[in-house]
């Protein structure tokens, strides 16, 4: 499977308590933090939440 990168461009202040709850399962608490996931639908499905919070790329 492919890899996403996910980065947090986006921090916490006047987010819902289940946006908040998305980015933290997904590993990222910082903004500028990055981390690698999996590309599954589980992943994609949180990613899609907080959309507008994170920016995502095809890593290696």
């Amino acid at each position: 499977m492919a890899n996403l990168k996910i980065t947090l461009v986006r921090g916490f202040a006047n987010k819902t308590e289940v946006q908040k709850v998305n980015a933290k399962s997904l590993g990222l608490h910082k903004i500028g933090q990055s981390v690698i996931r999996e590309d599954t639908p589980v992943y994609r499905g949180m990613i899609n939440k907080i959309r507008h919070m994170v920016t995502v790329e095809e890593a290696d």
